[in-house]
């Protein structure tokens, strides 16, 4: 007696296609990012950041961030601001530079699955692209790339890797998308690839 072969559930196939997929894309986005950290010409970087604490609104670029979060050295439209929002520049520093560790490619894959989009989409209510369109996706490439070359993850590394000219944050909240960042990358086990 011959028995029928069994057929492949297609659910399974298209499971297996599902997971090849993600596989490639996770692999080709930490290339691409690789390639623009590694060959000093990235594709898009931000240049300024629009911060908006209550009713002031404030554009900063990223230069004067950063050479802020290196030196502590507060230019005066960022001396003008902090004053402004009554906050001290010490506290900014903190926020900016606070590193959170995480493996890049286990980032990649968790913000590339259901839930991961669901907290970019949050976080994304707090740090945006200008119009607001293709916020989830700038986020996302932000967080990796800044994950990649050590593992760890800063502020400021988000706002310098945010492949937008221009992005607007929720100055009021910055320690809430830090928080956010952390809560995602602190739930990722600490597994090095």
């Amino acid at each position: 007696m011959v028995l029928p072969a069994k057929k492949k559930q297609p659910h399974r196939v298209f499971l297996k296609i599902r997971q090849k997929i993600e596989v490639s894309l996770t692999l080709f986005s930490a290339l691409v990012a690789g390639v623009s950290i590694f060959s000093g010409f990235p594709v898009i970087a931000a240049e300024s950041v629009v911060l908006k604490y209550s009713f002031l609104r404030e554009t900063i670029s990223i230069p004067e961030l950063s050479t802020f979060t290196e030196t502590g050295e507060l230019s005066p439209s960022l001396r003008a601001y902090l004053k402004m929002a009554n906050k001290e520049p010490n506290d900014l520093g903190e926020v900016l530079t606070q590193e959170i560790e995480v493996e890049p490619i286990l980032l990649s894959k968790i913000l590339n699955s259901f839930p991961g989009e669901l907290l970019l989409d949050q976080l994304s209510e707090l740090i945006r692209t200008p119009t607001g369109r293709a916020s989830r996706q700038s986020l996302r490439a932000a967080l990796v790339s800044s994950a990649l070359p050590d593992g760890d993850i800063t502020l400021i590394e988000v706002l310098e890797n945010y492949p937008t000219p221009e992005i607007h944050v929720e100055g009021d909240r910055l320690v809430e998308i830090y928080n956010q960042i952390n809560a995602v990358v602190g739930s990722i086990p600490k597994i090095r690839l």
